[in-house]
Parts: structure tokens; sequence; C-alpha cells
């Protein structure tokens, strides 16, 4: 298979770039990172709710009343925790690429912090996202319009069906065990903005928005063959994915090892959520060097999705694995989740389908 050649933007500026555009990168992150804490902190939940979460049981219905909380929260307060792992991201991703030229014990340090409090914001929204795509897509899978564990939302469709005994039961399953994964980890992100390693890190970043520890060579240095290196190291894991696999439609390799008693991930799906975290990587060296003047890029945008895609697809199926391992259900309900399993390896096929022919037909610019 051919190998994708990655072209830079034809108005990017031509000649080397230095240390200063890395520097004002990564202040303007740090900043966003400062403005969307105080943003948090002015419409989030007080540290009484911290508390009143910790007494919380692991019952269904206390968990529920916790997750409605978090669902009644400001909608500020969930674009600026979003906000706040957008600036993590993007300032431990840059930390990565271009660490040459910042001080090593300092960048070495604050990588593992930044994704630490990126991962543990992230989890909350995850758990919701993926309850939501698996009744989807029993709904879907059996027809029907609605879900009784949410007969109070008034969809506003007539009913095509109606869920099977298995289903319903399936999407109780899911629904119980997802909404008590998110409440714990609505605690959990509650407990890390007031805890010591937080404001750590808050410390750190605002430093980071006055200084940035570059080394006596970044000022002179050239960003581009650092951007470059992680161009390469992008092209290199593609052409080490199966594409040509992934190119037939249909061709169920996704579905390998779906019935393995191994509780571990699917090992097939690593080198693609590495791929997607080099793709991520990539982005940001583009910001670093082109700014806000960055052509933006709809074929890096669509590979993108479509990894986004398959990462949760994934994560959906590998759910419905787990809730299937749950002793003492009933047949129908463990066929309703097998069924259910297979469907979420076919979209995480399908990504992986929608991801080759975009990186075959279009070409991904970079720096």
């Amino acid at each position: 298979m051919a190998q994708q050649h990655l072209e830079p933007p034809t108005d990017s500026p031509a000649g080397p770039m230095s240390g200063d555009a890395l520097a004002g990168y990564l202040r303007a992150q740090a900043t966003e990172f400062l403005r969307s804490l105080r943003q948090h902190r002015e419409n989030g939940t007080d540290a009484g709710t911290t508390a009143r979460a910790k007494q919380r049981t692991e019952s269904r219905a206390e968990s529920r009343d916790v997750s409605r909380a978090g669902e009644n929260g400001s909608g500020e307060s969930v674009d600026a925790a979003r906000a706040l792992r957008r600036s993590a991201r993007r300032i431990s991703g840059t930390l990565h690429t271009f660490r040459p030229l910042l001080d090593a014990e300092w960048s070495e340090g604050m990588r593992p912090e930044l994704a630490w409090l990126s991962g543990t914001l992230a989890r909350e929204h995850a758990y919701a996202a993926r309850l939501e795509r698996l009744i989807g897509a029993l709904n879907r899978l059996s027809g029907a319009a609605g879900f009784p564990a949410h007969a109070g939302q008034d969809t506003g469709a007539p009913a095509k069906g109606s869920l099977t005994v298995g289903a319903a039961k399936a999407g109780a399953l899911l629904d119980r065990q997802l909404t008590l994964a998110r409440t714990r980890a609505h605690s959990a992100a509650l407990q890390a903005l007031g805890s010591s390693r937080f404001h750590a890190v808050a410390d750190s970043v605002a430093v980071l928005a006055s200084e940035v520890p570059l080394t006596p060579a970044a000022t002179t240095a050239n960003l581009r063959p650092l951007a470059a290196a992680a161009t390469d190291r992008l092209t290199d894991a593609v052409a080490a994915l199966p594409l040509v696999t992934a190119g037939h439609p249909y061709n169920a390799e996704a579905l390998v090892h779906g019935l393995s008693a191994d509780t571990a991930p699917h090992p097939q799906d690593a080198p693609w959520h590495q791929v997607r975290l080099l793709l991520r990587l990539h982005r940001y060296a583009c910001e670093v060097l082109y700014g806000e003047d960055a052509p933006i890029d709809a074929r890096l945008l669509r590979a993108g999705q479509a990894l986004n895609r398959h990462r949760d697809a994934a994560e959906a199926a590998a759910a419905a694995a787990s809730a299937a391992r749950t002793p003492r259900i009933a047949p129908a309900t463990a066929y309703a989740l097998g069924v259910l399993h297979a469907d979420q390896r076919h979209e995480v096929e399908a990504a992986r389908f929608a991801f080759q022919q975009n990186w075959q037909k279009e070409t991904v610019r970079t720096p």
C-alpha cells in the first residue's frame, strides 16, 4: 500500500520558527486553562456538595440522585470543565512534541499531572455518552422508539415497537452499572479539583502563563524538525495499520476474539487508539507553528472523527461485554448483550473503513 505523504499548507510561512512561537502558544494555553478554572469555580459545585457526594452509597437510587445533581448543574461549569481538559491536553501534547526545547525535569514532571487531570475530568462525560450510545443501539436493534428507564423523557415520536424482555433487562443492567460508574467519576472529579495535587498543577500552569522554562538553545532553534518528527510518527503508525483489510467493507475483522475469555481490551484496537493520539499531537504541532492562522483541514478533521468513533464504539463494546459477565443474569439478557456487543464491534469496523477511505483518498496537511 502506498504511504501517504503529508504536505504543509501552501500558505504557511516559510523559514524557521523559533522558540518564541512555542513560548507564546504555551502561555496562551496556560492563560486559557486559568480562565476556565476561574469560570469553573464561579459556576461549579461548592465544597458542601463534595462532602455530600462522599456520603452517597452505591445503591442505584442514590446513584441517580448524584447523577441528576450533575445534570442539573450549571451549563457554564460543564463548558469550563471541557475547556480545562482542552487546555490541559494541548499543554501536555506540546510538552511531549517539543520536549528537547524545554526544561527536562519540569516538563517530565508536568506531563503526567496534566494527563491525570484531563483523564479524571473526562470520565464522567465518557460514561454518560457510553450509556446513551448503548441505549440508543438497543433501541435501534429492537425497533423501539424509547426505553423504559427513560420513560419520563417524551421523545415526541410514535412507538415503532417494544423492547424484548432480554433487551429491556440488558438496558436496565447497563443503566445501573454505567450510572454508578458515572456517579463515582463525578465524585472523583470533585475530589480531584479540591485536592492538593490539583492545586500544585494549577500553580505550575500559573507560572507557565508568565514564564516558559525554555532551554538556552530554544531561542534560536527551529521548531519545524520537531513538528516534522511528530508527523513522521503519525505516518509510520498509520502505515502499520491493517488498512488493506479495513478497506474491505464487512470484513468482520473487528469481531475476531469476540468470544475470548480474556477481559482485557481488544489488542487489535490499541494501534488505532495510538494513531488517534498521534493525530492529535500532529494537530497541536500545527497550532504551535501556525497559530490561529492555520487553515482548517476538513480532511484532518474527518480522520480524527473516524478515530473518535472507533474509540467510542470499542469502549461501548467492552461495556456490553462486561455487563454480560454479570453473574446470574437471565439467558435472554445475556443474548441481548451479546448482540449489542457484536453491533458495537461492527461500528468499530465501520469506523476503520471510514478512516481508511479518508486516509487513502485525501492528503492530510501538516507543517
